[in-house]
């Protein structure tokens, strides 16, 4: 696995976790990339300190195979409490707003211009609709979806 620091047209920086170098060229030539901030599918590497760690030799060896270090156990209770926090944004969206699905960017722009009564909206739009969006001066905001686990 590597992490690049990435970042998009409208110079947002993101990282992301790829299987190696040619899974991240695939998805960016393939536009499967998108910014989180504003959905933009130009994305590119940004500059980033290499991260260089202490030679294997320096390092413990662990007592067990079963040994977890307390900065994975703190990387996995932290992930575990984003996902939670996340899951909560997502259920008052659901029960606030009104799922528009593929016409976000349509139903945006007519609560922007006063053309409906303005009201809470979720949905999905393009790179290319958020892109307008953002110039047309129309306030969102783009966050990650937690899919529901199987039961």
């Amino acid at each position: 696995m590597i992490l690049y620091q990435l970042q998009c047209e409208l110079d947002h920086q993101f990282e992301a976790w790829f299987k190696d170098s040619q899974a991240f060229d695939k998805q960016a030539k393939r536009n499967l990339l998108s910014c989180p901030s504003c959905g933009s599918e130009k994305i590119s590497k940004a500059l980033m300190a290499p991260r260089i760690g202490k030679s294997v030799s320096t390092r413990p060896v662990p007592s067990s195979k079963n040994t977890t270090s307390t900065l994975d156990i703190k990387t996995t209770q932290e992930a575990t409490e984003l996902k939670k926090k996340l899951q909560e944004l997502q259920k008052h969206i659901t029960e606030k707003c009104d799922y528009v699905g593929n016409n976000f960017a349509e139903e945006a722009r007519k609560i922007h211009y006063g053309e409906v009564t303005p009201h809470g909206i979720y949905g999905e739009a393009t790179s290319e609709d958020t892109k307008e969006l953002v110039e047309e001066g129309i306030e969102f905001n783009s966050i990650p979806w937690v899919r529901k686990e199987n039961a």
